[in-house]
């Protein structure tokens, strides 16, 4: 292809986009840490560094679209994804702590986060996956290769207590759904984290009751029942509320060993069991209910070890702040602290904003951390609801154009990969503003191409470059 073509053919909306969220997002790092004669290109400052990433970044770019064969990435998939899970298990013995996350590994003067490549290899292997002829999610064996290729390096990263990374991971159920999962098993995802804010923030026993009265509204709504449903969810759901009740009973309570939330576990737990042998030997097709009552188990089974994974693989800063975040402590000072400045300068910035360089709450470094995970309280002080606008609208474009992209594509690889950026972008995106905004807990995690740091820039900007290039396949004549 000569090089006249290739950058012809290039989305070149797409790379525009790029490119003005990636200077934007540097001209507000510099909004941050800026002094009284600052040079926005001195390398001794992290505004300076950015560039120099941003350079990096660029060139990067540059030699994925221009000189890497894309059927390289099918083949070298599981290589790359190889060498990401080696770079994961080490960090946790040669990795070095930041902020309460032993996340980063030290290569001289520069230090990276394997977590944020372990992204682009996992789209890689995913995608080679879903790639291979005739594979298709009909059944159990054949989700279990994908959602191993997910675990491993999940697992892997909660080892660095990098809780935020392990969530982008989830958002690549939606190519899951894409390429032919149950829409079911996003409902159950859903349900999974009512069940651990519901015990978290009143009891076990409740989430319980909540869990089995879903269960049975979902049961009847499957078949379109739904007032019968809502009358048997009420006649199920009122006496078991009444059950700590009868444990209370002196003559019960002498000898009772266990809390409610076990007991109704046991019974629960005993007659989902039963049930499901009897669907399993004499009713083979009654597959929905099946599965409905194998989810209400796994159901049960989560609602009790939620007090364990909150206690045990929570970090204390992790626990602080998903406590503020559900209200269950008002720390304005202390855990809270980044929040409510960040509403504070977000709110003060009004419809305009204050104007570049101008942000009394940036300026005066009242938000830890800004250039990072709070880059978007700078945007909004400085550049208003307007200045707002403009970024979600970037963000908003990148991803719709991802997706229509790799909808238009005829190879399943480059539709299954393109899914998966959309998403690692859609998800940073709606946690990273979320939590600035008061609306997602603290979890640390980047505003993709405009927070400061390298891992980050050169991971989505590598992440991005490789689909262009991909797309570009489709585009030969």
């Amino acid at each position: 292809m000569k090089k006249k073509g290739l950058y012809s053919k290039l989305d070149w909306p797409l790379v525009i986009s790029y490119l003005l969220l990636v200077i934007f997002g540097w001209l507000n790092i510099f909004s941050v840490l800026h002094g009284d004669g600052s040079n926005i290109f001195d390398t001794s400052e992290k505004y300076g560094m950015h560039f120099i990433w941003i350079c990096v970044a660029i060139t990067t770019a540059f030699v994925i679209i221009r000189a890497i064969p894309p059927g390289l990435w099918n083949s070298c998939a599981w290589i790359l994804y190889a060498l990401e899970a080696l770079l994961l298990l080490a960090v946790p013995v040669l990795g070095k702590e930041i902020n309460g996350s032993r996340s980063w590994l030290a290569l001289g003067p520069f230090s990276f986060q394997p977590a944020e490549f372990s992204k682009i290899c996992t789209a890689l292997a995913l995608s080679s996956i879903f790639g291979r002829y005739g594979f298709n999610l009909k059944s159990f064996s054949s989700y279990l290769k994908p959602l191993i290729t997910m675990a491993i390096p999940m697992m892997l990263i909660l080892l660095e207590k990098e809780t935020g990374s392990v969530l982008v991971y989830m958002g690549f159920l939606v190519m899951f759904y894409r390429e032919g999962m149950s829409g079911w098993y996003l409902v159950v995802g859903f349900f999974i984290i009512l069940e651990f804010i519901l015990t978290i923030l009143t009891s076990p026993f409740v989430a319980i009751v909540v869990a089995a009265g879903l269960f049975v509204m979902i049961y009847f709504a499957q078949d379109e029942r739904y007032l019968m449903g809502l009358l048997a969810t009420a006649v199920t759901v009122t006496p078991l509320a009444f059950f700590p009740k009868l444990l209370q009973i002196p003559a019960i309570a002498e000898v009772n060993p266990f809390g409610p939330e076990i007991w109704l576990a046991i019974i629960l737990v005993a007659l989902s069991l039963f049930f499901l042998v009897r669907i399993i030997l004499r009713y083979p097709r009654m597959v929905f209910l099946r599965n409905a009552l194998i989810a209400l188990i796994a159901g049960i089974v989560f609602v009790l070890s939620v007090q364990v994974i909150y206690e045990k693989v929570l970090g204390d800063h992790q626990r602080n702040r998903i406590e503020v975040f559900l209200g269950l402590v008002e720390d304005p000072k202390g855990v809270g602290y980044n929040v409510h400045q960040s509403m504070v300068a977000i709110g003060s910035g009004g419809f305009h904003g204050k104007g570049f360089l101008n942000g009394t709450q940036t300026s005066l470094g009242y938000v830890p951390e800004q250039e990072t995970d709070f880059i978007f309280c700078t945007i909004g002080e400085e550049w208003g609801f307007l200045g707002a606008l403009y970024v979600l609208a970037l963000y908003l474009f990148i991803i719709s154009r991802i997706i229509t992209l790799a909808e238009k594509s005829k190879e399943r690889f480059t539709r299954v990969y393109g899914y998966c950026v959309a998403m690692c972008f859609a998800v940073h995106v709606v946690i990273n503003i979320g939590m600035t905004i008061g609306l997602m807990p603290i979890i640390g995690i980047p505003l993709p191409l405009v927070s400061y740091g390298g891992s980050s820039l050169l991971a989505f900007t590598i992440l991005l470059s490789i689909f262009v290039r991909l797309d570009l396949e489709r585009k030969k004549i």
